[in-house]
């Protein structure tokens, strides 16, 4: 009789403090963990944002009111609210606690499609690495539209499938997400395809770096085809494990020479390989420094080619004439004026050996497709297997969107 009366006093003296009109005596019992479930449920309504942030925070806050906090006009209140239900979620199983799980999940799936990225990124980074949460929050956050809340779903989160991440790639992930993708442990093969066709540099890169991922070889030999114009993709080729002798041999014939000399020992290769592939690197600069040397008979292959331009008489018979005659400097002159590009960035571009490189080239100065095979073989030398042939005969093979994106790594 006297502990029920004990109780009934304490109930009492519990509802005088929750009308009191002192803030800390709120908050002190918002945060209590003996408080009557009603007593905090009436607390929801406190006016001061503490109170009602404490209140969040309290495990023992009854689910109804965790379902009205989750929609609080208050940010650090419904930012605690995702604190709390994250770390009370992966403790729940079981029968018995499978309508409390149920209301929980509930306030959880209000949270990760809060207006606000801040409490999402709170979901999205305490959920990243566990399978105690419904699978449809999780892909919920894994297609979000900021990176701070998709990136550590898709980087880490084991509920979801190759199937998954390709459906997402499909209908379009945040800006700067693909590199977290790209990152994952065990990345299969049409994932790490599906990475590399999104022509994305940093994800590529990550993609290389990830020792863990799975890349056909067919999906190293695109990137090798893109990578001599994207420098930033050179070390992460060269340091990758899985190349065959055939790549390497492709690869080194692009990169710095202190980047060979990594690759030589990353791959223990053997003396004479070593030898061909320091062969090739010289035999290259020493076809670039020959390239870029400036004469007088090169001079006039720039007076002639800026005469013609300004009488609008350079067109594309000139050039083949040109060509014909290996007047290189007037050819690369004539598709600095025609291209709008500089010297320097032409130079670079015919000295790339990159057939797609060049045709884009050729493209953008408004020559057609045969002159452009001419250019690649006659004056940038690109190897016979890198040629890039015409379509039907006479039309480009690529399309405008992919010759912009392969001089974009030119541009001025």
């Amino acid at each position: 009789m006297k502990k029920t009366a004990a109780k009934a006093d304490s109930y009492e003296d519990n509802k005088a403090r929750a009308r009191s009109k002192e803030v800390a005596i709120r908050t002190d019992l918002a945060a209590s963990h003996d408080v009557e479930p009603e007593i905090l449920y009436y607390l929801m309504d406190d006016d001061v944002p503490v109170v009602r942030q404490k209140l969040a925070q309290n495990p023992n806050t009854p689910f109804k009111a965790n379902l009205q906090l989750a929609g609080d006009e208050n940010a650090d209140v419904r930012i605690e609210l995702a604190r709390k239900i994250c770390r009370l979620l992966p403790d729940m199983s079981g029968q018995e606690t499978a309508w409390v799980l149920e209301k929980t999940v509930e306030v959880l799936e209000i949270l990760a499609e809060d207006h606000l990225s801040a409490v999402r990124s709170i979901i999205s980074e305490s959920l990243k690495d566990t399978r105690a949460v419904p699978k449809q929050i999780v892909l919920m956050l894994a297609r979000d539209v900021e990176e701070i809340v998709a990136g550590p779903i898709l980087e880490y989160s084991p509920l979801l499938t190759s199937e998954d991440l390709l459906e997402i790639m499909a209908s379009g992930v945040a800006i700067g997400t693909l590199p977290a993708i790209a990152r994952r442990q065990d990345l299969d093969e049409d994932v790490s395809a599906e990475v590399v066709a999104s022509l994305e540099v940093p994800a590529i890169a990550a993609l290389l770096a990830n020792a863990s991922a799975k890349i056909r070889e067919e999906t190293l030999d695109q990137i090798i085809d893109q990578a001599e114009a994207m420098e930033p993709l050179h070390e992460p080729l060269v340091m990758r494990l899985d190349l065959s002798l055939r790549a390497v041999r492709r690869v080194a014939g692009f990169v710095a020479s202190s980047l060979v000399d990594k690759l030589v020992a990353k791959h223990q290769l053997s003396p004479d390989v070593e030898k061909e592939l320091k062969t090739k690197v010289r035999n290259r600069i020493e076809k670039t420094e020959q390239f870029i040397q400036i004469e007088s008979a090169e001079e006039d292959g720039k007076s002639r080619a800026n005469r013609l331009w300004k009488a609008g008489a350079l067109d594309e018979a000139a050039i083949t004439d040109a060509i014909d005659d290996k007047e290189q400097i007037f050819v690369a002159t004539s598709l600095s004026l025609l291209a709008d590009l500089s010297a320097k960035t032409i130079n670079t571009m015919l000295t790339s050996r990159n057939g797609k490189v060049v045709t884009s080239l050729c493209w953008k100065a408004g020559l057609s497709m045969r002159l452009a095979f001419k250019v690649q073989t006659k004056i940038a030398h690109v190897p016979r297997g890198d040629i890039v042939n015409a379509r039907n005969g006479i039309e480009f093979p690529f399309t405008d969107e992919e010759m912009d994106w392969q001089l974009s790594f030119y541009a001025d």
